[in-house]
């Protein structure tokens, strides 16, 4: 091992104290916009897609996360503040009369998600807020939950655990419950399993966030909370083991600058996605240290305070590290970001917990290159200690069914993702592929889609990883009127050829091969490299040899990211292509890409993704149905084409 092999010495992890001051600022920073009932809170700006009275539930309950947090943690010493304003808006929210009170279950399904918060952290602290409530109250607090028991209304998703926690709670206070919804649901979160401890959202190749800070995290807090035991029977051990199995993918999706993986929706809840590492800590999982799953949690944590978030106001805005509307679903509202919560869970372990002494343990990005591949979403990891840049080259992720046409959602089925770019998520972003794609694109412009494909495989050979896909690349004529949740849009589609795509992967370096079967006559293919974005982004096109787009991260002390993409066959045209407005991560963005014949041959070329990337290239030999890659260090990777 060289020096520059070495692990680096991880970067100091916040105290105890340190965390604790955090979510206090955060906490302060909501709670300054409290109804006068403190029954709802608003923080500032625009009305979300379900309207105030559901804005104000949600900044509560979310909010109410984070101080159920702190107050167990300190075993209700010392937070005297917290537990006298949330029994205020507890009392204030499910008295019927007053003006500030809860949305209740049966008038908007939002309710229902809330509810869930408000059962979880009333039974964390029963103590200290359920069992100081007038007896008014909590028959009020029953009955506002009690519509949950026999609702077969809740989408089949990660919502199951809503409905989970909610009846496991009324049954703690003796209130309404099913044996048969709670034995229904959590057979359906078990049908959610896939391999290696991965889990999708629902039906689908649903791979994201939710995996972590939903999929896995509500079983560990579920199994805590007041009789669960007596329901979960032998199921936690399952439930552990396949949280220990997912856990160790997923702290190789943490950048070197803590940030995570810029993939999937729901990414206004920032770092919600710690929650997974400290639900380990939780489970006690055998194959990560506490200190190695406190170091991760606290690495996403700091990345997004030390780039604004909160903001000056101590706000969770809509955005990523500062606002960008155009980051949140429809429906979100100013309190919707506040499921970032979840990622300060660990407060919740009291000052004399063991993690909070445990030595830290470096991000495996910290310790050295590496290259991973997990079979369930279709994905090559390829992390480069050197810029600190983890890399998802995407073979198996739509957010769709196998074989279903759609418009592709930029969230997820885009051929790559990264801990330094974002996928474009502006409304062209939404109906034309670009960035990180493979499209047909026509003689007006119209570009194809790839939500339906076909993986065929993913796997690791040495420090390479080979991934590929197929699938029908097609049109789609929109539909009017369509609200983005994360799925592709929909519309009428027609197929206008077949794409096979094979992509070999080495340190910042991806040799992407591809065909194209029975393409229509004057359509042409269009390789998308990685999107940068900034301040300001810098483009280059030195003729038919590569083209190569530079930024560096609005307000964020990181260096530039470079994106450059060479043919490595004869024919195509590189380019640089603008946008504006179109990522979170900066107001000027632009996509390398190049532009080649539609044929039923193979076509290669080189994508690269570094903060300081060189100008050597890789080279291709294609013969007999192979590719033979020679990279610039001199190595080779063979590779059998489909």
């Amino acid at each position: 091992m060289t020096a520059d092999d070495a692990p680096r010495t991880p970067q100091a992890d916040w105290s105890r104290a340190q965390w604790a001051a955090f979510a206090d600022r955060l906490l302060d920073g909501a709670m300054a916009h409290a109804s006068p009932g403190r029954g709802r809170i608003i923080p500032p700006g625009a009305e979300g897609g379900y309207g105030r009275d559901v804005d104000g539930l949600e900044g509560f309950a979310r909010t109410f996360l984070l101080a159920g947090f702190r107050i167990a943690g300190e075993r209700g010493e010392g937070v005297d503040d917290l537990i006298e304003f949330f029994c205020d808006g507890i009392r204030t929210g499910v008295d019927p009369a007053a003006p500030d009170r809860w949305v209740r279950l049966e008038e908007h399904a939002q309710a229902k998600v809330e509810a869930a918060s408000l059962a979880l952290i009333l039974d964390m602290t029963r103590p200290w807020i359920w069992d100081q409530l007038d007896e008014t109250t909590r028959a009020r607090v029953i009955d506002y939950l009690a519509p949950a028991v026999g609702d077969d209304t809740y989408p089949r998703t990660n919502w199951l655990w809503f409905r989970v926690v909610v009846q496991t709670f009324l049954r703690s206070v003796g209130g309404p419950w099913s044996p048969d919804d709670v034995a229904a649901d959590l057979a359906l979160h078990d049908s959610f399993a896939r391999e290696a401890g991965w889990m999708t959202d629902g039906a689908g190749r649903s791979y994201d966030h939710y995996v972590g800070w939903a999929l896995h995290l509500y079983p560990v807090l579920w199994h805590r909370m007041t009789g669960a035991a007596e329901l979960a029977g032998d199921r936690h051990a399952r439930d552990v083991a396949a949280l220990d199995r997912y856990l160790q993918d997923a702290i190789h999706l943490v950048g070197g600058d803590g940030s995570p993986l810029v993939q999937g929706r729901s990414l206004i809840y920032r770092f919600a996605a710690a929650a997974p590492f400290w639900a380990g800590v939780f489970a006690e999982v055998p194959s990560l240290s506490p200190g190695a799953l406190r170091h991760a949690a606290n690495r996403i944590v700091a990345h997004f305070e030390a780039n604004g978030a909160p903001d000056d106001d101590d706000l969770l805005t809509l955005g990523w590290h500062r606002e960008w509307r155009a980051l949140a679903q429809a429906y979100s509202g100013p309190g919707s970001p506040y499921w970032a919560s979840k990622g300060l869970i660990g407060l919740a372990l009291p000052a004399d917990h063991p993690v909070w002494k445990a030595p830290a343990e470096p991000l495996p990005i910290e310790r050295g290159d590496f290259v991973r591949a997990i079979p369930s979403p279709g994905w090559i990891v390829s992390g480069t200690r050197a810029d600190g840049i983890v890399r998802v080259v995407n073979h198996g992720t739509d957010h769709a069914e196998p074989g279903e046409a759609a418009a592709d959602s930029p969230l997820y089925a885009r051929l790559g993702y990264s801990t330094a770019t974002s996928p474009l998520l502006d409304e062209r972003g939404w109906r034309e592929p670009l960035e990180q794609s493979l499209a047909l694109v026509g003689p007006a412009g119209e570009a194809t889609h790839r939500t339906g494909m076909s993986p065929l495989g993913v796997r690791v050979a040495g420090d390479t990883a080979i991934a590929a896909s197929s699938w029908d690349a097609h049109t789609v004529a929109f539909e009017d009127d369509q609200k983005r949740h994360g799925s592709g849009l929909t519309g009428r589609t027609e197929a206008a050829g077949r794409i096979t795509a094979v992509s070999v992967v080495r340190g910042e370096r991806e040799v992407r091969l591809a065909r194209v079967d029975g393409a229509r006559p004057g359509w042409h293919l269009r390789w998308g490299g990685w999107p940068v974005a900034g301040d300001a982004v810098t483009g280059t096109v030195r003729g038919a040899e590569a083209a190569a787009a530079t930024a560096p991260p609005a307000g964020s002390p990181a260096a530039p990211v470079a994106s450059v993409i060479r043919p490595l066959t004869a024919g195509g045209a590189p380019a640089v292509i603008p946008r504006r407005d179109a990522s979170p991560l900066g107001p000027d963005a632009a996509v390398p890409a190049l532009t080649t014949d539609a044929v039923p041959e193979w076509i290669a070329c080189e994508l690269v993704l570094a903060r300081e990337p060189d100008a050597a290239s890789a080279a291709v030999a294609l013969a007999g149905g192979a590719a033979e890659i020679t990279w610039p260090d001199g190595r080779t990777t063979r590779v059998d084409l489909p």
